[in-house]
């Protein structure tokens, strides 16, 4: 397989994994505001986002400061 498609397939599965790992969690972000991941989105210009339902907007996953856990 070239290495552009190793590339690409790696990509794509660590997005999945994230997605699974994420979606439905209740998070912490670092300005305060909490809620469940309700979208994970792979932004060209800033990487991993997310939406918190009940929040207008979306952030980069680096502003999780806590995961809910079980």
């Amino acid at each position: 397989m070239p290495t552009v498609m190793v590339r690409a397939t790696t990509i794509l599965g660590e997005f999945e994994q994230v997605q699974a790992e994420l979606i439905g969690k209740a998070v912490i972000l670092s300005d305060g505001k909490a809620g469940t991941v309700e979208t994970v989105w792979l932004d060209e210009l800033h990487g991993l986002r997310i939406s918190i339902r009940g929040h207008d907007g979306r952030w980069p996953i680096s502003t999780i400061k806590l995961v809910q856990t079980r």
